[in-house]
Parts: C-alpha cells; sequence; structure tokens
C-alpha cells in the first residue's frame, strides 16, 4: 500500500466497458514526512474519497482484489481514506487537524 493524496478527477466518456461506472480520481503519491514526490497517477475509488484527502492505494495485481475493481483492467485503486499516522509516538498525520 501507498500514501497519496487525491488532486482531482478524471473523467472518459469513452472507455472500455468494464470501466464503466467506476470513479477515476488522480492521486500525487507522498513520502513517509507526507511531502509529494512527484508521481501521479490515476487510481479507481472504491471508497468514496474527495478533493485533497490522505489515502492508501494499492498498484498491480493488488489493485483488482477490492469487490469494485475485481477482475477489471486496473492498475491502481484507492481503498481506504486516512484518518491519522503515528510513527514513534507521534502524530505525522491527523485528517482533522491537517485535511
Amino acid at each position: 500500500m501507498l500514501l497519496g493524496r487525491i488532486i482531482g478527477t478524471v473523467v472518459a466518456t469513452r472507455k472500455e466497458p468494464e470501466l464503466s461506472g467506476l470513479r477515476m480520481m488522480l492521486v500525487r503519491e507522498l513520502d513517509a514526512s507526507f511531502a509529494a514526490t512527484g508521481k501521479i497517477i490515476v487510481a479507481v475509488d472504491a471508497v468514496g474519497a474527495g478533493q485533497g484527502e490522505v489515502v492508501l492505494y494499492a498498484s498491480g495485481s493488488s489493485a483488482r482484489q477490492t469487490q469494485v475493481t475485481q477482475n477489471r483492467p486496473v492498475d491502481h485503486v484507492i481503498m481506504a481514506v486516512v484518518d491519522t499516522v503515528t510513527s514513534d509516538g507521534e502524530v505525522r498525520y491527523d485528517k482533522q487537524q491537517d485535511g
């Protein structure tokens, strides 16, 4: 799993039928200090994430393991909206304060 922040949406009116009904989001990858790495991916949203939220996403064959994406041609899936992250006893991210 990887950390990322939702920075936008992708709309495609013409697409493979297996992608119909899936919400696609632009996600900027974050490092352990929550700084943007510069990498941006398109991920299918399986959990209803919103603009600016920090999320966990999976890539590769793991992206096809959710109920929403099972057996569909996707490489990235958003599978959790992050509420808090702690490391070494310190809060590194808190959605209520930072989001």
